[in-house]
């Protein structure tokens, strides 16, 4: 980055602080991960310079034919990885792929049956200032208030009352396992098109370690980012009887241009997946996720749902008398980041929060194991039991730091944009 050094320092110096950052923090957010350098390469490279509106074979602009290698080779890496007969990869963020099948599939006013954000569910599963809230009519499944978990039966009796056009299957901040097949038969029940959100848990998924919704929805989309560990974007996927409508939903329906350079990263990203490295990986992820959350069990925090099957869980803070606002913003001083979060039946507001959400893919990135996850909850336990105290949260940090610094991340990163 000499160039960017010389001519514009101020963006460089972010850049470098930003790196020093994720090296010297404990990345616990659950949606965040740290991509490949091959990923990095891609996502920088001159890719970004090409205007591809269109698709392989098929651009408005002429030049594009090695722009059409890299989208090509991602969507054939895709089929590969989640067995789906047509994938767009063109979408911008996770959201608007969500908004792809929306509009593609249904009328305003229509109505839809989605996780109730407040029990997992995500801002475009119908949110009120979200577009999905504003246009359609979101009728909103929860969790039970006995187990905290999913009641496909509670769920089934939603459908046969309210005859859904389409059923959301998906959350940010659900610990359990999604039954994709008892979404399908209430789907069927009420002549239901199924729509599986599946960006936190596609990583697990890739590498079989959940339930894939490909086999059971006629649309799933997800990130690219998060658990799949590659550039920030979305894609689609949809059986082959829908390729032309979601296509053109797409573009020219929601955007123009493609970023060329993300979609050479997303191809990355799909090749390092099918890799047999990228499942070991998964499987820590999980072992990861289950050592943390019963290392804070044995400290006596109280786990939402009673545990996790995936990469996050949730934390309810109540009785540690501090709220997920406050520990979040403790934690960072400290270089742990976790973001605050609504737990089921939540009495707080979603800008305090009574819990934290916390994620294990950024960690296990990194290469560390069951051993430094209860070292992880106990540096967290040492800030939430005593989050006043200055000379604790300096001590903390400084232990931290000692334990990032054995799991380097982007090494000699630092060091060559230092010089």
């Amino acid at each position: 980055m000499g160039n960017l050094k010389r001519k514009d320092p101020e963006v460089y110096r972010a850049i470098l602080e930003e790196t020093k950052r994720e090296n010297d923090n404990l990345e616990l957010i659950a949606s965040e991960n740290f991509v490949s350098e091959e990923v990095l390469e891609a996502q920088g490279s001159v890719m970004t310079n090409k205007y591809a509106e269109g698709y392989p074979g098929a651009r408005w602009y002429n030049g594009c034919h090695n722009v059409d290698i890299v989208e090509e080779l991602a969507i054939e890496r895709a089929k590969k990885l989640f067995g789906a007969e047509h994938v767009n990869v063109q979408p911008h963020s996770g959201t608007q792929a969500n908004m792809v099948i929306y509009f593609a599939m249904l009328k305003p006013g229509d109505t839809v049956l989605s996780m109730d954000l407040a029990c997992g569910g995500h801002l475009s599963h119908g949110h009120t200032h979200n577009f999905s809230g504003k246009l359609y009519n979101i009728v909103p499944y929860g969790v039970s208030r006995k187990t905290e978990m999913l009641d496909y039966d509670e769920i089934a009796s939603l459908a046969k009352l309210h005859k859904p056009k389409m059923i959301l299957a998906g959350a940010s901040a659900y610990p359990r396992l999604l039954d994709f097949k008892a979404f399908r038969r209430i789907a069927d029940s009420v002549g239901a098109i199924l729509f599986v959100d599946m960006a936190h848990i596609a990583g697990l998924i890739a590498a079989g370690l959940h339930q894939n919704p490909v086999e059971y929805a006629e649309f799933v989309t997800s990130t690219t980012h998060k658990t799949m560990r590659g550039p920030r974007g979305g894609f689609v996927m949809c059986r082959k009887e829908f390729a032309k409508k979601i296509d053109q939903e797409v573009f020219p329906g929601l955007q123009g241009g493609p970023l060329m350079h993300v979609i050479a990263a997303k191809a990355v990203c799909f090749k390092e997946a099918l890799q047999p490295e990228f499942k070991e990986y998964q499987k820590q992820v999980l072992k990861n996720s289950k050592a943390l959350s019963s290392e804070f069990a044995k400290l006596g925090y109280r786990l939402v749902a009673r545990g996790t099957d995936t990469h996050l869980f949730l934390l309810d803070l109540t009785s540690k008398n501090i709220t997920g606002k406050d520990a979040a913003t403790v934690l960072d001083r400290a270089n742990i980041t976790v973001n605050k979060n609504l737990i089921p039946f939540d009495t707080k507001s979603p800008f305090v929060a009574s819990g934290v959400r916390i994620g294990s893919p950024a960690i296990t990135t990194r290469g560390m194991k069951e051993a430094e996850m209860r070292k992880v909850a106990r540096l967290i336990d040492r800030v939430i039991s005593d989050p006043q105290n200055e000379s604790n949260i300096n001590a903390v940090r400084s232990d931290v730091k000692s334990l990032a610094k054995k799991f380097p991340l982007y090494k000699n990163l630092v060091k060559r944009m230092e010089k």
